[in-house]
């Protein structure tokens, strides 16, 4: 379950850069996940307020922005991809719409950031 490891890193490093910030308290966190990380946001999202218990993110909102794949084909085509499946997390088979060929080059889907850290601080 590597969801538990990635929420894990993502709230360290929320709390890292909150009390380099000087905050008080974790409002809001929005994190990106790729379509293609074969991460479960919603297993993330548990995971992070679990996590999240008896630290500065107590109580804070953890918004998950969905990023849709996105491939640069050799056939030309740049763009969305098509999925057998349905893109399912748990096993992503992807190919050109293009072409139907699997000769691409990821260009998004992957990434699994934090964007944005809402925090408070003392007045």
């Amino acid at each position: 379950m590597h969801e538990l490891s990635m929420a894990d890193a993502i709230i360290k490093t929320v709390i890292d850069a909150a009390e380099k910030n000087n905050a008080i308290e974790v409002l809001e966190v929005t994190i990106e996940i790729g379509e293609l990380t074969l991460l479960n946001p919603e297993q993330i999202k548990f995971i992070l307020e679990v996590l999240s218990e008896d630290t500065i993110l107590e109580g804070a909102k953890f918004d998950i922005e969905i990023i849709p794949a996105k491939i640069e084909c050799s056939c030309g085509y740049e763009g969305g991809v098509a999925s057998d499946d349905g893109l399912d997390h748990y096993n992503p088979i992807i190919s050109c719409p293009s072409c139907g060929k699997g000769d691409f080059k990821i260009i998004d889907g992957r990434e699994c950031n934090i964007k944005n850290i809402k925090i408070e601080k003392e007045e």
